[in-house]
């Protein structure tokens, strides 16, 4: 069955581009919208040249929540990678947030860590943000170290969303 194709666009608190990518809309379930990319996909940071994923991944953009979550396949070293950001926005084809700097990152030795917090602390000064952006960012930052260290669902085991990109 072939799947639609999405536009996913990161932004910067100041309306800049951030990493932006074609993906294939994959399903919905409980816990948000999933979109998968296969091993080659083309991203882009900004204005960058592209550049080519060796890895399948698949990303869950929740239903009004401050993050969303990559679920990369092995074996990239990197199991899971949550973004801080808005709550994701649909528009037609095109799913956007701003990126909020601070990620939730497990490996998949099982280490788990808090990222960017320097970056987070910068940015606060350079774009302005304003205090409910910066307390809703550490409060999703905090639930997600509890639920990724927690291996509850959607981080208990990799989603089956994979499959479709794998």
């Amino acid at each position: 069955m072939p799947f639609e194709t999405v536009n996913v666009v990161y932004r910067k608190y100041d309306g800049s581009l951030h990493w932006h990518h074609s993906a294939l809309l994959l399903g919905e379930d409980e816990h948000g919208v999933w979109t998968g990319c296969v091993a080659g996909t083309l991203g882009r940071k900004g204005s960058e040249p592209p550049v080519a994923w060796p890895y399948a991944f698949v990303i869950l953009f929740p239903r009004d929540a401050w993050w969303t979550a990559l679920f990369n396949a092995e074996p990239n070293r990197t199991e899971i990678y949550c973004d801080i950001t808005t709550v994701p926005e649909w528009r037609g084809d095109e799913v956007t947030m701003v990126d909020l700097d601070l990620d939730v990152i497990r490996k998949r030795d099982g280490r788990i860590y808090l990222d960017d917090e320097d970056e987070f602390e910068e940015h606060q000064v350079r774009y302005a943000y304003p205090a409910e952006v910066i307390t809703s960012a550490r409060a999703s930052a905090d639930h997600l170290m509890k639920a990724v260290t927690g291996y509850t669902a959607p981080f208990a085991a990799p989603p089956r969303w994979l499959d479709h990109v794998v």
